[in-house]
């Protein structure tokens, strides 16, 4: 009797250990597929960061419905609601490269809270013209105003992102952000419909005043966020002096370069109404899952970045998702099958948020802290331009060609011009990067990138810098196992100062 009892236990406890062993063995995958957390566990700053910015965003995301939607109900012109997008172009792209010089030389903290409480007044602006006499040109003048502070709050968003979380943690970070944006992308636009259709055009914009209350209290608990280096004064030739730095790097180049081709020549967003109309046979609600679809891949890609910060070779796996995109566009040119051209183009919505991560993460890592804002600067104005491109190189060739013609063709040039910029820019496709392990919590401290050329490298967490650091092998940086230090003395130094030897595992 006592036997079969101890082989019972036995067995459960078998039973019991193979269990223990499958969740660990998906604990284990689950790490490596599934977004990446631990910025958020590592700094309390970042978590009061991105907290406000989800806010933010889901309030920008119902004003940026709000304002077409009234605009057409003013003035029943589609021509009037591509006006106020136009109009917001020329102020973004603007003050991004203008705002990125600011972003280095102020404390970007205080910045922040300057942008966001001259957004939040544009918001307000809005819901007392709604509540008052919904005038038309304040539906043209408060959109820019947003949109240029907009380009001035997200350069000085992306420059902190280091500081704040360390270097090793960007990649991570960068793929919440990207989470972040597509959930707003697809939550917002649907709780606009709502508001605009229970509550009025008024309560949305009033909504969105709250959402910038929240993001201020949130930027308000961040601790100070100095620039990096000696601050230049802001101006053209602090602009210049970010140009210079372009120039002279090849994997900042490529990170530029390779987005713009991809938005020119491979987003055909703007033949989507006409792609259902003609070859999907359907109306208003084809062309929404046509919209949605690139964004609904992105979100999945986004949440599925746990992998990004192992790997090493970013530029590589830029061009890698850019083919990626190119294919899929081209594919979703040839088929005629709905399913099959909605899975197309979520497939190039996944590619497109893992190039944005990886792009994002070059700049970030490859550059100064101290030219950081006026390189992210550029970013905004990328990625701000380069879709409005997109859409009128489609409108172009469709015109010329035809619109399948155009989307094809359009997918088949993102992939060879991705190939020729990888063979122009072999620093860029060769680019590696390299950061140390930040050990315990992070302070909010600005952490530059390592062996940038003509810096000094900016020290980690520990007050080291983070190339000599890696220099010493650790004779300062202490690697030691529990319970065991060895002591020797430093070859360095006279007088017998000791430092601990690293036990290399």
């Amino acid at each position: 009797m006592r036997n079969r009892a101890d082989d019972a236990a036995a067995r459960g406890l078998g039973q019991f250990g193979t269990a223990a062993r499958g969740l660990g063995r998906f604990g284990a995958v689950a790490r490596h597929v599934f977004m990446d957390l631990s910025p958020l566990r590592r700094s309390a700053d970042f978590r009061a960061f991105i907290g406000g910015q989800l806010v933010s965003t889901l309030g920008n995301q119902l004003t940026a419905v709000a304002v077409p939607y009234q605009v057409y109900r003013l003035t029943h012109s589609s021509l009037y609601v591509g006006l106020v997008s136009l109009t917001q172009l020329f102020p973004l792209v603007g003050a991004s490269l203008v705002g990125g010089s600011l972003v280095d030389a102020v404390d970007r903290r205080r910045l922040l809270l300057v942008t966001q409480l001259l957004m939040a007044t544009c918001s307000a602006g809005l819901a007392v013209n709604a509540d008052l006499s919904s005038a038309l040109w304040p539906l043209f003048v408060c959109p820019a105003l947003t949109a240029g502070l907009g380009g001035v709050d997200s350069a000085a968003r992306n420059a902190m992102v280091p500081g704040m979380v360390g270097l090793r943690d960007v990649p991570a970070a960068n793929a919440m952000f990207q989470a972040l944006f597509q959930l707003g992308a697809v939550a917002g636009p649907a709780a606009a419909g709502l508001l605009l259709a229970g509550a009025g055009i008024r309560v949305v914009y009033w909504v969105d005043v709250a959402s910038f209350a929240a993001s201020l209290l949130a930027v308000f608990f961040i601790s100070p966020q100095p620039p990096g280096g000696a601050a230049r004064r802001p101006g053209l030739r602090s602009i210049a002096e970010g140009f210079r730095f372009v120039r002279g790097h090849q994997a900042v180049q490529g990170a530029y370069l390779i987005d713009l081709n991809a938005m020119v020549f491979g987003l055909p967003r703007a033949l989507f109404p006409a792609l259902a109309a003609t070859v999907f046979g359907g109306g208003a609600s084809t062309v929404g899952l046509l919209y949605a679809a690139p964004g609904a891949g992105a979100l999945l890609g986004a949440v599925t970045t746990g992998w990004v910060g192992r790997i090493r070779r970013q530029g590589l796996a830029v061009i890698a998702a850019v083919i990626v995109w190119g294919l899929a566009i081209t594919g979703f040119g040839l088929v005629k099958w709905l399913p099959a051209a909605l899975a197309l183009l979520a497939v190039a919505g996944w590619a497109d948020v893992i190039s944005a991560v990886f792009r994002n993460t070059i700049i970030q890592l490859s550059v100064p802290d101290a030219l950081r804002g006026r390189l992210m600067g550029v970013q905004m104005a990328v990625v701000a331009g380069g879709p409005r491109l997109g859409d009128l190189e489609a409108g172009a060739a469709a015109t010329a060609f035809g619109d399948t013609v155009a989307v094809v063709s359009g997918g088949l040039a993102c992939v060879a011009g991705a190939v020729v910029l990888a063979r122009l820019l072999p620093g860029f496709r060769r680019q590696r990067i390299r950061y140390e392990v930040p050990s315990g919590p992070i302070d909010g401290t600005a952490n530059g990138p390592a062996n940038v050329p003509g810096t000094r490298p900016a020290p980690d967490s520990r007050g080291l810098p983070l190339a000599d650091a890696s220099f010493c092998g650790g004779l300062l940086a202490c690697a030691r196992r529990p319970g065991r230090t060895r002591w020797k003395k430093s070859a360095s130094r006279k007088g017998g100062r000791r430092f601990p030897a690293p036990f290399l595992p």
